[in-house]
């Protein structure tokens, strides 16, 4: 199996899991729900029946958003404008690649949602591979049969993600980028230097992702119980198939390069006032899409390991053949012609 027809078995498969798709959108609903909540009452706290709540039902006053923040605490703190439309994605690159902080109740909903996430994606990982519905039985015991080696490996990822943030991510930007720029007159060459820097770093975050995203797929379609067997058989594979394994990444990606700027255009036709609701249902519509595109990676990259080595005819056992030798001979013989 080329790359191409992957990446389209991919998509035929997440398409004919409608409800992966709709159950990790709930999945995701639910764990930010209660921030959400706790949100809702901070923001009621400072609002109460003033004029200013009337006037943000309607549309929106910066010069009271300014005023809420400077004074806000905890989860009030990620409040910010930039978490209308469009800007939210870009406020997550940013904050990924420069390494910022989750605040503590962020942090708090994120782990939660690994470790949901981890439980689930044994028996996501087994529909998607089996391509057909397998109920809720197949689905949860997979996730259960699964679980144990995908945390072991959940582990090892948090230590090599560990080691690119807190070491290699200060060597890139804190002293490659000073020695780089130390003799720079142009903003424009500092920029270059740290859009080079960034690259760099986004290419480790995708190699990990790659290595760890088919140890995983290793896990499930070979019922593999060692994570650092999985780990190093993934390896071995992206390797050896390294040319399709960047292929499938690559259209993935551009593919959700796609869904961004259709989301970007769709975030800026927006009107500016009264459109709370219809920005509110789009940002949902766009996350929905993201799971959709989410799941056909995951799939697309499972399609190219059952297509390139773990298909029927490699799994197979080779055919049980009768020794040839004299004894064997000669009871074949005296066993007739049809033995």
């Amino acid at each position: 199996m080329d790359a191409a027809a992957a990446f389209r078995d991919g998509l035929d498969r997440a398409r004919r899991a409608p409800a992966l798709v709709g159950g990790t959108f709930l999945l995701t609903l639910l764990v930010s729900l209660p921030l959400a909540i706790a949100l809702q009452g901070m923001l009621a706290a400072q609002l109460g029946d003033s004029a200013t709540a009337n006037t943000l039902l309607t549309g929106t006053d910066y010069d009271w958003w300014q005023e809420f923040l400077a004074h806000a605490t905890g989860l009030g703190t990620t409040f910010v404008p930039s978490i209308i439309g469009f800007g939210a994605v870009l406020l997550d690159l940013s904050n990924l690649l420069d390494n910022v902080p989750l605040a503590t109740t962020i942090a708090g909903a994120v782990g939660a949602w690994l470790v949901l996430w981890s439980f689930l994606s044994g028996g996501i990982l087994d529909r998607l591979a089996r391509d057909r519905p397998t109920r809720a039985r197949g689905f949860f015991g997979a996730c259960g049969a699964h679980f144990p080696a995908i945390v072991r490996l959940g582990i090892l990822a948090l230590v090599v993600y560990g080691v690119l943030f807190r070491f290699v991510h200060p060597v890139l930007f804190a002293s490659a980028f000073g020695r780089l720029t130390r003799n720079m007159t142009a903003e424009r060459q500092a920029f270059a230097v740290q859009l080079a820097l960034y690259l760099m770093f986004g290419f480790a975050l995708i190699a990990v992702n790659l290595l760890f995203d088919y140890a995983r797929i290793r896990i499930v379609v070979e019922d593999r119980r060692s994570a650092i067997g999985a780990l190093t058989g993934a390896a071995r594979f992206a390797r050896r198939n390294r040319g399709a394994v960047a292929a499938v990444y690559a259209m993935n990606a551009l593919l959700f390069v796609a869904l961004l700027l259709v989301y970007a255009a769709l975030t800026r036709a927006i009107p500016t006032g009264g459109a709370g609701l219809l920005a509110l249902s789009l940002g949902e519509l766009y996350i929905l899409a993201r799971h959709f595109l989410k799941l056909a990676f995951a799939a697309s990259e499972t399609a190219l390991f059952q297509g390139r080595l773990a298909h029927a005819a490699y799994t197979a056992a080779p055919p049980v053949l009768w020794p040839e030798s004299p004894a064997a001979e000669a009871i074949a013989n005296a066993a007739g012609p049809n033995p």
